[in-house]
């Protein structure tokens, strides 16, 4: 049942805590089964890709990145569907699509018992992951900046990107606690599903929860009610890139950034640990579970600054940052020592922060309201496809390729030199205007 519709003023008084608390459930959730597979990437190998001529690792990090082929796909489809039918249809639907995948993944027999049937329903399930988690981030981001005051839409969106690291958190200390206290043979055999199963029944809960109990945002309300509600001149997809490709590139390039340096910073790092800098596992986990708090205290603080001075700079001077910092970063990673360790994650943490904690709000202020979610889906996704999906993967064959463990580094400073070039030229603050005067 839809609420009355809401004003700009008067959604300015606060955000509601139960749109705040699913905004930030929906997209814990996501990232706990995306880290879930990170995380036990060299185990699903081993399961999955126990004779494979190619090192299984990275067959599973090649899963992991094809299953983003999808993204872009979804990117449109839940974008669409989220400015024709409503933020919270999409958000609530996509969360449940993403979770049933995940939990048929930890119900997947491995190739000892099908052979190549086994990787091939992995590669299936983690690409419908891959094409519904395409409108969940977004569609978090959208709902949250659509229901913030508009001089504290980054503080408030801010809980899109703590979520995420919340989640991988979560799925980083399951899997050190399985990993500690469960025998490697059983982790193997059953283990690493664990995390996998949880996903199916809370994602259950949390789809039904935001479709009874949430009304849509007011900015959607407003559009929806007013004169020009649902001109459907043209495809949202289809105007996003004839009217706003500028907005989109800037968008694209924003995410590069943060796609990378978060796949590199906050998941790929146990395994680039553990397997090139010869760090025992135990204490590669731990490290990321540090960096992950602090990620989350740091990320929220990071928001509540880009409200004062505008996202705009944040976003270019975390470019700038991660240019000078991600060799030192690496040079003291491969010390493999756990106290210098713990400080270099900490120090491409608060780096990643910078970035970290505009996405969702600049994003969903790049769009007008009637092709926001398409707009902030795509530009999110198209970024992700190329660069997130593939960073782990990308890491480990450069270091494979070239013998130097410092490739990742090199790797993360490419990517943010193309970024902050497209941000310097194409990037613009659009705080303290209210969402539905966006255009």
């Amino acid at each position: 049942m839809k609420g009355p519709v809401m004003s700009a003023e008067v959604a300015e008084v606060k955000v509601p805590f139960k749109v705040a608390l699913s905004s930030f459930l929906g997209n814990f959730l996501e990232w706990f089964d995306y880290a879930t597979y990170t995380y036990f990437a060299i185990t699903i190998g081993v399961v999955f890709f126990p004779e494979s001529a190619v090192d299984s690792t990275l067959m599973a990090f090649a899963v992991f990145a094809l299953s983003f082929i999808f993204r872009p796909l979804g990117a449109a489809f839940w974008g669409s569907m989220g400015d024709k039918k409503g933020r919270k249809w999409s958000l609530s639907t996509s969360i449940l699509l993403m979770t049933a995948a995940a939990f048929l993944i930890g119900c997947l027999p491995s190739f000892e018992t099908i052979g190549l049937l086994s990787p091939i329903l992995l590669l299936a399930l983690r690409s419908i992951q891959g094409f519904s988690a395409a409108g969940e981030y977004s569609g978090a981001a959208v709902f949250l900046a659509e229901y913030a005051p508009p001089k504290h839409r980054g503080k408030y969106c801010s809980l899109v990107p703590a979520s995420t690291a919340m989640g991988l958190f979560a799925g980083s200390t399951a899997a050190l606690l399985i990993k500690a206290f469960i025998p490697e043979a059983d982790v193997v055999e059953w283990g690493w599903r664990i995390p996998f199963l949880l996903a199916g029944p809370l994602g259950i809960a949390f789809h039904f929860y935001i479709k009874l109990k949430l009304d849509d945002s007011p900015a959607y309300q407003q559009m929806e009610s007013g004169d020009s509600a649902h001109k459907e001149v043209e495809h949202p997809t289809r105007l996003v890139f004839k009217k706003y490709s500028k907005r989109l590139l800037s968008s694209i390039a924003a995410t590069m950034v943060n796609s990378v340096g978060f796949y590199l910073v906050l998941t790929y790092l146990p395994t680039y640990l553990t397997s090139y800098a010869g760090m025992d596992a135990a204490s590669a986990q731990l490290a990321t579970d540090v960096a992950l708090l602090a990620y989350v205290i740091i990320v929220f603080g990071a928001g509540k600054v880009s409200d004062i001075v505008g996202r705009r700079k944040m976003l270019i001077g975390a470019c700038i940052a991660f240019v000078a910092l991600s060799i030192p970063g690496f040079m003291m990673l491969n010390t493999a020592s756990l106290p210098i360790v713990i400080v270099a994650e900490l120090i491409l943490c608060v780096t990643l922060s910078i970035n970290d904690s505009n996405i969702a709000c600049y994003q969903a202020e790049l769009f007008p309201t009637e092709v926001r979610y398409t707009g902030a889906a795509l530009g999110s996704n198209i970024a992700y496809v190329i660069f997130g999906g593939t960073a782990s993967m990308v890491a480990t064959a450069l270091i494979d390729f070239t013998g130097n463990g410092m490739a990742p580094a090199y790797y993360m400073m490419g990517i943010c030199i193309v970024a902050g070039i497209i941000l310097l030229f194409t990037a613009r603050d659009h705080n303290n205007i209210p969402m539905d005067e966006i255009d």
